[in-house]
């Protein structure tokens, strides 16, 4: 038998190098600093995220949390190695959900999972996340960097994002919506962070190339089409917010579409009908329809077609809505009575025309 010694086991022999990810928690303090905001507390570092509520401007506040990823869409960005744009993704897809309820975004914090920490691929991330979190007035309060060897593939990722907001008691969303309010439709700037595994399925059948100018649109190439960041519409609705205007409800239209969406902010006793042909499909959309052979109940069950944020009113906040919104906005339907279901739903018409 051997008397040899083994050699002695560190951490980053088994592939965990402390020393990267404190590197990286460095590199990204300044980006997290300009994110601040009121109420924003101490500096990233410490075991939890702080927060004063009581600087952020409220009187009776009702905490909103919301938590989300990016789907398939982070295959996406590793495949194009385009990293920049994948963290503005994250907060989009929390920030959207926690303004529907009539929150404000307060603060952010994101979760990076990975075998190897590649400090240039990860800085990209997180800076698409503080500017996403300065678009959204939020603050990047924190976050956590796990590096996982075994768990990942060389070369992959994972992101999970998680946002708390506020909202006087009084304002919370959706309330008092009624038969005869009009369904306002905000556009998306694409297929936002929904339906990919549908794309790169159709992308992988029809061995189309991602750096190839795309196909409806020959300005840019197909990956950037594809990579376009989910908009984020916090601040016009926050103008709507503080300024009392009537809403009565806010849908963030994500996977299942206008469809599945819209009846989870309407009571049972309300549908609301969408006519589809008040605005025009975008290009994307229509070379998914034909390309894919996807048909338009499907496509519309599974991407925003356009609409990346519904809100509810009645016809007196038409005016101060498209305000807002600089008139990137389109009546798109109104609320009926439910004569059909025990559940409301939306009722999509003007399909069969297209």
């Amino acid at each position: 038998m051997s008397d040899r010694i083994p050699p002695s086991r560190t951490y980053k022999s088994a592939g965990v190098n402390i020393d990267s990810g404190n590197s990286l928690v460095e590199s990204i303090k300044p980006l997290s600093a300009m994110s601040s905001r009121p109420g924003s507390m101490g500096n990233l570092g410490g075991f939890g995220g702080l927060f004063d509520i009581s600087k952020a401007g409220f009187t009776d506040p009702i905490l909103v949390s919301g938590t989300d990823g990016v789907g398939t869409k982070l295959l996406m960005a590793i495949k194009t190695e385009m990293h920049e744009t994948i963290g503005i993704d994250l907060v989009a897809m929390c920030v959207n959900d926690v303004i529907s309820q009539g929150a404000e975004p307060l603060f952010f914090l994101d979760y990076f999972a990975c075998s190897k920490i590649e400090e240039k691929i990860a800085k990209k991330v997180i800076e698409g996340v503080a500017k996403g979190c300065i678009e959204a007035k939020c603050a990047l309060v924190g976050g956590e960097t796990a590096e996982m060897p075994g768990m990942y593939s060389n070369g992959h990722y994972d992101l999970a994002g998680f946002c708390v907001g506020a909202a006087e008691r009084e304002s919370i969303l959706p309330t008092g919506v009624k038969q005869g309010d009009i369904v306002f439709g905000a556009m998306s700037s694409g297929a936002h962070s929904n339906g990919f595994s549908l794309i790169r399925k159709i992308i992988d059948d029809t061995k189309t190339d991602l750096l190839s100018p795309a196909p409806f649109d020959n300005q840019i190439i197909l990956a950037e089409a594809l990579m376009e960041p989910t908009r984020i519409y916090v601040d016009p609705v926050l103008k709507l917010l503080k300024n009392k205007v009537e809403i009565h409800s806010i849908a963030h239209i994500t996977g299942g579409g206008l469809l599945e969406n819209i009846p989870r902010v309407i009571p049972d006793e309300l549908n609301a009908v969408i006519d589809t042909k008040t605005w025009d499909l975008p290009p994307l959309f229509g070379w998914i329809h034909e390309v894919g052979n996807v048909d338009f109940p499907e496509l519309y069950r599974t991407f925003n077609c356009g609409i990346g944020l519904t809100l509810i009113a009645p016809s007196e906040s038409r005016d101060s809505i498209n305000k807002a919104f600089n008139g990137n906005l389109i009546e798109i339907g109104e609320i009926v009575k439910n004569e059909t279901s025990p559940n409301s739903c939306c009722h999509l018409v003007g399909l069969e025309d297209k």
